[in-house]
């Protein structure tokens, strides 16, 4: 390492950024906006001013988690009389920001002035347009001032609609700066507080995901930044500040006449647009402002073009950091003796229609490549499209076409120069032959940029999607995987907030969402219109409490038949968990309700008895939330407006609760005894919960619980099949008392040699250095990203984080971009370009493999380490048979790093050496830094651990075992099977991690696979059963070897399917299973404890409980005492199918029956029948016993569709010979 750790900086702590006066201080872009008023009021003071600071607003991505930062800062605020109230809604919020410019103006003020920050995400300025307008033009305060910053979604990541808040801002006749990077949050905002004493307007700020969720070194001094107040350069009766009395038309004279002049003065006295680089005789100008200006950045330094060579070659630069209103001076400076200029922007052509207005009439105008290739949108006379007006440009579509234009006006071509691939601009570039040489590669160290990476062709092979998206789903038990679903024949309308998922879960029966506040009254407007007769519309209590409940209003009004479904669960989770804001209970909404007119309304819990002796508006009944389906059938029969309340809390903030010791946390765990289990994936559909994860076992998939990510919702105990218990009396393995007889099951410690492992030898080069983290949202992705830039500033550098997290806190994709640097300058874009990685610290595969991931990395530059565990997505949960194909995704990145990859199940490992699968991503970033790909000292990162202050020793391990593994996996696994205890019994699980195996290997012999069925099947009943079986395949086995010699493809298919439905699941066999020591293994792998009980819950002989409303058997819940009676008639098996079996004539039994007398009847059809011509038809005639899974309805269903496949299979094999081509298999 050649640069060391800074001691100074190793002292910090994480209250510096609000404490420390100056220096170099590591934070996020939220924090810095938190370090924002702070710093106003310290200028304040040191200017002999009393002023007060007031902070509201609405929260939404990317403002997200600004309350929450807030809140955690409020200690600080205070001691600088800033006060911060969360607004009920954004134009609440902005009114009361309108009124803070007022205090002075009437007695009894107690300060100076009052300095305000207002904040809302895009929608949120739409809605408070009208209090915007009305503030801005009333003015702000002297000694006040106010900054409303946006957060702007270009992508729409988070959004339903893409928002971009510049023209709201505008139409508003408010200022607007575009920061690029935290420093300028801190920056541009104290110059927009001091810009609106200034002028009297009220200033905007726009902020978008790139540069509010990232985070970095940023410079904080009493002086910094500097601020130069100009003489006015108008004046107005009265002064430009809010007044006690105004009048509307003066107040719009004094805007537009002399304030926005005023705003200009200061603009160009603070130089906050500036050209940075000016030569005389430049012929091409390039300008942008925020995260345009960072994509910028990055264009010029995959082309070389560094702003010496820019200043070299003729190339004027400019950054805007105030977008509107755009001084004319500085254009006409900046486009002065320009033959063209490129206005490198997103969405609308702000910055273009006003450098075309100042520089319409003037002599020799350059040409304008911004939105089209020298034209405008709106010409009819259309030109190559060049930057779009939806979505998000990126870095390599800048360069493409600041290259042509280079190439067309200044006469050279950096691609071709540099050996660059660049992506074509239809229309607009030429087609760019390949150099003829390219210029010899150069050492890592000197890289500025590298091609694009290959293109990377995998063969499919299994039939499975080669690389499956991540989509983002509900978080494990979280009850809107419930409370969302709707009865056949019915329509749910979505909302904002995590429900919305809903729409992706089932597009047809959740559909049309609204904007915020608007819930359900799209229906109003279509009822008229349509035979439909109700519709359901999702609502939170969030969305209710911030304008929600004006729509149930308009629908009461509107006399529509609905049913609103307030899903109460406490938190805004979909921002970061956030408190529902003001007093909102269950019984205060059914009361606001009744006095708005709505005669019918239910609520549905997961807790009925809270509400025993609670006062209810008069016939609320209340249910258990296992009735939902019952109540909205009977719901969507009301000719009115009705309203059920789903109570039940955030599962996931829950979690986080019960950690903290602030949320019971129940002794009770759910568990499936795998060998019960059938893997018709009933539990999924139930739960929605991908907490139920596959189990691959020699007799085909089943489902097993991830007790790590459990959060303890049970409701996947609901599916209809009785594997399911609940343990009580345990905890899990390595976070309790072992249970008697076994060792203890705490974290192995990383071993003594690690502290002998050699430093890897890693110089840092003149330039910066990109590292890749990808994985799943909510476990500990973001961490690493903010432990590596804590870590880098720490030890002397400056450092640059972004966690792209989308629109799912949980379950989704997440790629956290972090760059190292020596040099504070060298920090472009936060977001790694394509083929810019320096390294990978793949925390999952399916995330790794995607093209998102892809585009950055590059072979012979990328190296790290790859966890090849896998963790299903959301699809597993509604398809039983999802699958990946692991080899293919692991080739696939392998061959994009040129194989400087490094592969563990980092999962597996984290769960058998930690106790917890959480480590393994920190297990990861140990292994990549000692590959020598992170430039950090092992004390900085150490010490960034220790401020992340979570599971401290946890991590410290982790790493250490990553950087162990790197050296010497072999042995690491050898520690990690001896620590693990792990069953070998078939079918045993490896409950507690996300471990995945989708390519477990299954006996794949003939030999092997009858032994195995035949010793199942003398478990099952009795040898001479087995050997019944064992007959019947000897004779499929002389029938294929007639007909194809040397295969075993039909044998081994018909072996699986003839003991399946032989091994038929009924009361005695599920009894068997329940009493089998394996069983208990099972149980010994997951949990420690000597006093375990389990809770069974079961349909089968007594206990099935008819539905009255779906005719449908439910399960009862059974004490331990069934333990006792499952090995009485597990003994019992024998009387099977004898006039003593009282089983032996229900639905189920007639069933299995039918099944394997269809069955043994295919089988005679294939022995009497096969040829070389219809053997795969045979096969797959063989093969639809696989299809036969589940218990009572749920296994009468499947049989239904399997006989369907059958009948189809039976055709293909008796077609005439000759006619069973692949086509027609097929057709």
């Amino acid at each position: 390492m050649n640069a060391p750790t800074s001691p100074d900086r190793m002292q910090m702590t994480l209250t510096d950024r609000y404490t420390e006066p100056s220096g170099w201080l590591y934070m996020t872009g939220m924090q810095a906006l938190v370090r924002l008023p702070i710093q106003q009021r310290l200028r304040d003071t040191a200017a002999g001013l009393n002023t007060g600071g007031y902070i509201s607003g609405y929260r939404g991505s990317p403002m997200g988690r600004y309350d929450i930062e807030l809140w955690a800062a409020e200690k600080y605020l205070q001691e600088q009389n800033i006060v911060f109230r969360a607004g009920v809604n954004e134009d609440m919020a902005a009114t009361a920001l309108w009124g803070s410019q007022y205090v002075g103006h009437f007695p009894g003020a107690k300060v100076d002035g009052v300095f305000g920050i207002w904040y809302g995400k895009g929608p949120g300025v739409d809605r408070s347009g009208d209090p915007l307008r009305h503030a801005n033009q009333a003015g702000s305060g002297r000694l006040g001032g106010v900054l409303a910053i946006a957060g702007d979604d270009h992508g729409a990541k988070s959004s339903t609609v893409a928002n971009y808040s510049d023209l709201n801002f505008i139409a508003a006749g408010i200022p607007v700066l575009y920061p690029a990077n935290a420093q300028e949050l801190l920056d541009l905002g104290l110059h927009g507080i001091a810009m609106s004493r200034y002028s009297g307007c009220w200033v905007g700020m726009k902020v978008v995901t790139d540069v509010v969720e990232g985070g970095g070194s940023v410079y904080v001094a009493p002086d910094s930044p500097v601020i130069e107040l100009p003489p006015l350069p108008t004046q107005a009766d009265g002064g430009l500040n809010s007044r006690r009395v105004d009048m509307p038309l003066p107040q719009e004279e004094r805007l537009y006449h002399h304030k926005h002049l005023a705003v200009l003065a200061y603009a160009r006295a603070n130089r906050l647009n500036r050209i940075t680089v000016n030569p005389a005789n430049a012929t091409v100008g390039v300008m942008a402002a925020g995260k345009a200006w960072q994509d910028l950045q990055q264009a010029m330094l995959a082309l070389g073009l560094t702003e010496q060579q820019a200043a070299e070659r003729g190339v004027r630069i400019m950054k805007v950091g105030m977008v509107w209103p755009l001084d004319p001076e500085i254009i006409r400076e900046f486009a002065t003796g320009l033959a063209a200029v490129v206005i490198v922007e997103e969405k609308r052509p702000l910055l273009e229609d006003q450098l075309r207005a100042v520089l319409y009439g003037t002599a020799n105008p350059p040409a304008l490549y911004g939105k089209h290739d020298q034209g405008t949108i709106f010409d009819a006379r259309q030109t190559a499209r060049l930057f779009p007006n939806a979505g998000e440009i990126s870095p390599g579509l800048i360069a493409s076409i600041l290259n042509e234009v280079l190439r067309r006006h200044a006469g050279f071509d950096l691609a071709a120069e540099r050996a660059v691939s660049l992506a074509p601009v239809p229309g607009f570039t030429p087609a760019l032959a390949a150099p003829a040489q390219a210029e010899p590669a150069q050492p890592a160290e000197a890289q500025l940029t590298n091609p694009l990476p290959k293109t990377i062709e995998i063969k499919r092979d299994t039939g499975a999607d080669l690389v499956p998206v991540r989509a983002p789903t509900f978080c494990s038990g979280c009850p809107h995987a419930r409370s969302t679903k709707v009865p056949d024949g019915s329509r749910a309308l979505a909302g904002i907030g995590c429900h919305a998922t809903a729409i992706f879960k089932d597009p047809v029966k959740t559909t049309t969402w609204s904007h915020m506040g608007g819930e359900g009254v799209l229906w109003v407007g279509q009822q008229p219109f349509t035979d439909e007769k109700h519709v359901f519309a999702n609502i939170g209590d969030g969305t209710l409490f911030h304008s929600g409940f004006l729509a149930v209003r308009q629908a009461v009004a509107a006399k529509v038949p609905m049913t609103y479904k307030v899903l109460y669960n406490g938190f805004v989770s979909m921002t970061g968990g956030q408190a529902v804001d003001g007093e909102m209970t269950v019984p205060g909404i059914l009361a606001q309700f009744a006095a708005e007119g709505v005669r019918k309304m239910a609520i549905v819990t997961d807790e009925p008895a809270k509400y025993e002796g609670v006062k209810l508006p008069d016939g609320t009944p209340v249910y258990d939330r296992t009735e939902l389906d019952k109540v909205q059938l009977e719901f969507r029969e009301y000719p009115n407006v009705s309203v059920i309340v789903y109570d039940q809390p955030c599962a996931t903030e829950r979690r986080r609760l019960r950690k903290r010791g602030k949320w019971e946390d129940p002794n009770l765990f759910t568990f499936i005894n795998s060998a019960v289990c059938e893997g018709c994936g009933d539990c999924g559909q139930v739960s929605n919960c991908l907490s139920v994860e596959p189990l691959e076992t020699e007799l085909g998939r089943k489902r097993r619980i991830n007790q790590s990510s459990c959060n303890k919702d049970f409701t996947c105990a609901e599916g209809f099949c009785p594997s399911f218990v609940t343990v009580s009396g345990a905890q899990l393995r390595g976070k309790g008392k072992p249970a008697a007889g076994a060792a203890a099951s705490a974290p192995v410690p990383a071993p003594a040699a690690v502290d002998n492992l050699p430093e890897p030898d890693f110089k840092m080069p003149q330039r910066s250095w990109s590292i890749l983290v990808t994985g799943i949202g909510g476990t500990g992705v973001v961490t690493i990203g903010q432990t590596l830039a804590v870590a880098a500033h720490l030890q002397g550098y400056y450092s640059s984080n972004l966690d792209v997290t989308g629109l799912s806190q949980k379950y989704g994709a997440v790629h956290s971009h972090i760059k190292l640097a020596p040099e504070p300058q060298m920090l472009h874009a936060t977001r790694i370009a394509s083929g810019e990685a320096d390294a990978l610290v793949g925390c999952d595969l399916i995330v790794s493999a995607s093209d998102e991931t892809l585009e950055r990395l590059a072979g012979g530059k990328t190296g790290g380490a790859l966890c090849t565990d896998m963790v299903p997505t959301s699809e597993f949960s509604s398809n039983p048979n999802w699958s990946a194909d692991v080899p293919a995704l692991t080739a696939r990145i392998s061959d994009a790093m040129d194989g400087n990859l490094q592969q563990y199940d980092a999962l597996r490992l984290a769960r058998e050496l930690l106790g917890d699968s959480i480590g393994a991503n920190m297990m990861l970033l140990g292994t990549v830094w000692q590959m020598g790909k992170i430039p950090l000292t092992l004390a900085a990162i150490h010490r960034a651990i220790e401020l992340n202050g979570v599971a401290i020793a946890l991590n410290k391990a982790a790493f250490d075992w990553g950087r162990q593994l790197a050296i010497d996996p072999e042995a690491v696994e050898k520690v990690a099977a001896q620590a693990s205890r792990r069953e070998t019994a078939a079918g045993s699980a490896d409950t507690g991690s996300n471990i995945v195996s989708l390519s477990r290997p299954r006996l794949t012999s003939l030999q092997d696979i009858v032994e195995h069925r035949q010793a199942l099947l003398t478990r099952y009943q009795s040898k001479r059963y087995a050997k019944r079986f064992a007959r019947r395949i000897e004779a499929i086995r002389a029938a294929e070897q007639a007909a194809t010699p040397g295969s075993e493809a039909l044998s081994i298919a018909a072996a699986r399917g003839l003991a399946k439905l032989m091994a038929h699941k009924d009361e005695f066999e599920v009894a068997r299973l329940y009493t089998d020591p394996a069983f208990r293994q099972e149980l010994r792998a997951t949990f420690d404890g000597d006093d375990i009980k389990l809770q069974f819950h079961v349909a089968g002989g007594p206990f099935g409980k008819r539905d009255p409303k779906t005719g449908q058997v439910t399960k009862s819940d059974v004490g331990p005492w069934l333990m006792s009676a499952f090995k009485i008639a597990a003994k019992l098996r024998f009387l099977r199918g004898t006039v003593f079996d009282l089983y032996r004539n229900n639905d189920e039994r007639k069933l299995a029956r039918e099944l394997l007398s269809a069955y043994e009847a295919d089988l005679d059809l294939i022995a009497s029948g096969l040829s070389g011509d219809n053997a795969q038809a045979a096969i797959e005639l063989a093969g639809w016993p696989d299809a036969v899974r589940g218990y009572g309805h749920v296994r009468k269903a499947h049989a239904e569709a399997a006989m369907q496949a059958r009948s189809a299979a039976q055709q293909a094999f008796k077609a005439p010979a000759g006619s069973t081509s692949p086509e027609a298999l097929a057709a």
